[in-house]
């Protein structure tokens, strides 16, 4: 199994370096190093439609999708050379807080916008409203660093007085009885969550909220509510300290869990404990139900799911964006760069970058969204 899933990833990066390729071939180039301009049509040779998109597009928001957004910037600037994008990955909360303001021509957040959020949007979106378009999916992975123990098994229950600090070193009786023959350390547990206010934080306590209600009695949000702990900014942050701290543990994105950082497998009452992997992400987010009203496409996770092989700890990340009443500079490039994320093409990067694409029925309808935008 993991033999095939190395194929699956080698063969996903090869197709995304012909993409690339294929991008840089499209921008074309001549001996002065000028470069072809691909604006209203679509770049030779390759899938992406560049539209009359030019100009600087900036977008901050969810730390989580930034190496996705890395990718698909790359690919989507070589083969649009008229346009720039600066998406700063600052957090969910930073991101609404920015598009709320009018400072970006969209965000990302692990989270779907609030009603009160809602409702600022509309001082920005002349006319219109902001909207959830789901993007990226994938686990967040419960990351560990400890020494001689390259595999673990957590439950709801474990994770959540791990991270309430109920449970304080590694060789405590309740995470030996779920990994008999781990060679456990008498060693203390260091516990990091974000200190930002993040959709990762908000996601993973909404699992700890469904799936260990007896054990986390928090009301959740972007914002960490435990006492006890250390903090890091962004899923790098918290994803580097758990790299260098022997004894810590965090969660953060899949994509981040790695260098040193072992994924806890989680016991969710299935017949076997389930992995961290994008496979097993996405049987999660294929169940999920669309709640958004009009155009907006949130989604329900069934975060306390037993299905067999999905992962509950599960995120989706929205690019949030003006159905109405987006800049008139800014909206070509944007519906561009959305269009190609959307598409095929873009969906297509993410599992090579431990990400899980949008189920297709759902993209269908994100597609059909992002054309009227106006």
């Amino acid at each position: 199994m993991k033999l095939q899933r190395k194929n699956r990833r080698a063969l996903a990066l090869g197709a995304f370096a012909v993409s690339g390729a294929l991008a840089l071939t499209a921008c074309g180039s001549d001996d002065t190093g000028s470069s072809s301009n691909p604006s209203s049509s679509t770049a030779a040779n390759s899938s992406i439609k560049c539209d009359d998109a030019k100009g600087q597009l900036l977008a901050d928001g969810s730390s989580a999708q930034k190496n996705a957004i890395d990718a698909w910037v790359k690919s989507f600037t070589q083969a649009c050379s008229g346009v720039q994008i600066n998406y700063k990955g600052s957090g969910s909360g930073a991101g609404v807080t920015a598009f709320t303001q009018g400072q970006v021509a969209f965000a990302g957040s692990d989270s779907a916008l609030k009603p009160e959020e809602v409702t600022a949007s509309k001082s920005v979106c002349k006319g219109g409203t902001g909207i959830d378009l789901p993007m990226v999916g994938g686990p967040i992975a419960v990351g560990f660093n400890v020494p001689g123990v390259d595999k673990l098994v957590l439950d709801a229950s474990t994770i959540a007085k791990i991270f309430d600090s109920k449970i304080t070193n590694w060789n405590d009786a309740a995470i030996k009885k779920l990994n008999p023959d781990a060679k456990l350390p008498d060693l203390k547990i260091q516990a990091f969550h974000r200190s930002d206010e993040s959709g990762t934080t908000d996601n993973f306590t909404k699992y700890l909220i469904a799936a260990a209600p007896a054990d986390w009695k928090y009301s959740g949000g972007k914002a960490w509510q435990a006492k006890g702990g250390q903090s890091a900014s962004g899923s790098s942050g918290v994803a580097q300290q758990v790299k260098q701290t022997s004894g810590a543990i965090s969660y953060m994105e899949l994509s981040y869990a790695k260098d040193g950082i072992v994924p806890v497998t989680v016991d969710t009452g299935a017949s076997a404990p389930v992995e961290a992997t994008v496979e097993n992400a996405t049987k999660a987010i294929a169940a999920a139900k669309i709640v958004g009203t009009g155009k907006d496409l949130s989604l329900e996770l069934d975060r306390a799911t037993k299905a067999e092989g999905a992962y509950p700890i599960t995120l989706v990340t929205y690019e949030i964006v003006c159905d109405k009443g987006n800049k008139a500079d800014t909206l070509p490039a944007t519906k561009a760069f959305l269009r190609y994320i959307a598409s095929e093409d873009g969906q297509g990067q993410l599992s090579a970058a431990g990400y899980a694409p949008i189920p297709d029925d759902i993209i269908a309808k994100v597609r059909t969204t992002i054309e009227g935008l106006s």
